[in-house]
């Protein structure tokens, strides 16, 4: 598998190429998680997210599809005793209904062949007034909607994109899935992500 195979680099990409975005992102989404929140991580990866939102949450189960994702976000986290990891398939969920109060999904999306089927498994085991966050790399140009460099060079290593939105596609996205309670966010970086917030 392609995100087992580049696990232990992955962090190189987060970290210093798009460093200075990647810990806005962090911030942004540690804003939206509470003392008492039970969260839901999906596709977790090596845990660049995990730890912020560990620090702020009441609990939290982080899920990945790649086994050795999983184990280098659970060795980052192991200082946190409120976190839990498991290997999971987003698109199969394990959990009861309503399961969480928040539940996230972060830059996974683009890489599924149904995502409005995974946008249904998270809203399940969301609970009622929950929100389901969904921050998603901006993988086409501003303005040309051409792909970007960075997404051609990850293409071609091996990551298979279904999908690839500018900011308009993105929001267009939700709103064919039939979701209209939606808050929306630009972050910069070298690789720009956008969050979107479903409110329950």
């Amino acid at each position: 598998m392609f995100w087992d195979t580049i696990a232990g680099v992955y962090d190189l990409f987060e970290n210093i190429y798009n460093g200075k975005g990647n810990k806005k992102l962090c911030r942004e989404v540690a804003e939206l998680i509470s003392a008492e929140d039970e969260v839901l991580e999906c596709a977790c990866g090596t845990g660049m997210l995990t730890e912020h939102i560990a620090q702020k949450c009441k609990s939290i189960v982080a899920t990945d599809f790649s086994r050795k994702m999983l184990e280098r976000a659970a060795k980052k986290c192991d200082k946190y005793g409120n976190a839990c990891f498991e290997f999971a398939d987003i698109m199969h969920l394990d959990y009861a209904d309503g399961q969480f109060d928040k539940v996230i999904a972060a830059n996974v999306i683009h890489l599924l062949d149904e995502p409005f089927k995974a946008l249904a498994a998270l809203d399940r085991v969301c609970k009622p007034g929950g929100q389901i966050i969904v921050p998603t790399y901006i993988n086409r140009e501003k303005g040309k909607g051409e792909e970007s460099g960075i997404a051609r060079l990850i293409g071609k290593a091996g990551a298979d994109f279904k999908r690839q939105f500018t900011y308009d596609s993105y929001r267009r996205f939700f709103a064919e899935a039939g979701y209209k309670n939606v808050s929306y966010k630009m972050i910069d970086g070298r690789m720009p992500c956008a969050v979107a917030v479903i409110s329950k």
